[in-house]
Order: structure tokens, then sequence, then C-alpha cells
């Protein structure tokens, strides 16, 4: 004689499936948020050694500095007149490897560093007007948003966490920027460019799971905590 199922047998099946679902869901995010960080020390890493190899200094360029390698992590892109799938990547976390040469604060084709595992793309997941987040030159997995979920990128301790960047010098000390005028070695416009004096924190969030990066002072050493 066939069972079937009562409908209070059914109910407790799709419980017990939901809590399982519930407990393996952060493990994945998990997973995805270790994975992100994991890349983004690498390409810090990275930025340190391309600044260590091309010293950007210049004597008669009272900013020189500003040229130096830089890291920048940046949401809200924008292109003008582009036609993107589901309208916007306004909420997508990406960053940029690239050195101003311009001035202006922000990457351009020609300030952006190359992919050393493929000539045709730049390090970086795109760019305001600059590198279309479909092209294929961008890297998808330097979108954070897009590939791993991240929903919030934080700044905390020693760097400014309204200007999301690090940049090092040609012996790998790290730079941000910090509104204090009493902090030592600062150079160029005022609250600019500070040599890090404490751990700056880069922490990333995806729903209520999180990961932190923390770059040490002077060293620039780029470790997971």
């Amino acid at each position: 004689m066939k069972h079937a199922f009562t409908m209070i047998e059914l109910i407790f099946v799709i419980v017990i499936v939901g809590i399982i679902s519930a407990m393996i869901a952060p493990s994945f995010q998990g997973n995805n948020l270790r994975q992100a960080a994991d890349q983004l020390v690498s390409h810090i890493r990275y930025t340190q050694h391309l600044a260590m190899m091309d010293n950007k200094f210049d004597v008669n360029d009272a900013h020189w500095f500003i040229e130096r390698w830089t890291i920048r992590i940046k949401k809200d892109l924008v292109y003008t007149g582009a036609s993107l799938p589901n309208g916007t990547f306004s909420d997508v976390w990406s960053y940029s490897i690239y050195n101003d040469k311009s001035h202006d604060g922000n990457p351009n084709l020609s300030e952006m560093a190359i992919n050393p595992l493929n000539g045709s793309q730049y390090l970086s997941g795109g760019y305001n007007n600059t590198l279309h987040m479909n092209d294929e030159s961008s890297m998808r997995k330097m979108r954070l948003g897009e590939e791993y979920g991240i929903d919030m990128v934080t700044f905390t301790g020693g760097c400014r966490n309204d200007t999301k960047f690090i940049h090092f010098d040609y012996i790998g000390r790290p730079f941000n920027s910090f509104p204090n005028n009493n902090l030592p070695y600062q150079i160029g416009v005022s609250g600019w460019h500070r040599l890090l004096t404490s751990p700056c924190d880069i922490i990333l969030s995806s729903g209520i799971v999180s990961e932190t990066i923390r770059i040490e002072p002077e060293t620039g050493y780029t470790h997971i905590l």
C-alpha cells in the first residue's frame, strides 16, 4: 500500500531544506569574500611592485608624487551615452591600477596598468567614461560587486574612507590622505598624499559577512586579518 506524504511532513521537509540552505548560503558568501580579498591583496602588492620599479620623482615637477602607481576602489560608475544591461552599473564596486600622469585624479587608458597575463587587458574593472565595464579590455574579476557580490567597501584606520585609494613610493611605502595637519611627512597639497603612520584596514562586505585586509605602515605589507 502506497503511503502519501501528509501536509505536516511536507512542511517539515520544507523547513529542514530552508535551514540547510540558510546554513550553506553564508558559506558561499564567505568563500566569495575570501576570493575577493585574496585577489585584492595580490593586486595591492602588484601596485607596490610597480611603484618600486618605476620611481616617479621629477625635480622639475612640484607635484610629481601624484603620478605614483595607485590602486583605487570606486563605486557609482557612470558611462555617458552607453547602452548598459539593466540600465546602469551605478551600484557596482570596481577598482583600477594606474599612475595619474595627467594629474586629474582619474585614470585614462594611457595611465592604466596592463594585465601581465593578457596584454590586451587593462588592470581595471572599468572606469567612468574611460573603460567600459562590458569592454573585453576590462577585467570582470576586478568588478568586486559583479563578480563577488561585494556591496560595501570601507577604509578605516590610517586611511581616509572618502578617497579609497592607496599609492606607493619607490621604496614601497604606502600613502593615502588624511585630514590632519599634525601627521608627519606631508608633501604637496594640504591634507593629501600622506605617508601611512598607522595600519589601513580595507573591509569588504557582502550582506552580514566581511573580510578585512590590512596594509601596514612603512613596509606596505598587505595581509588578511
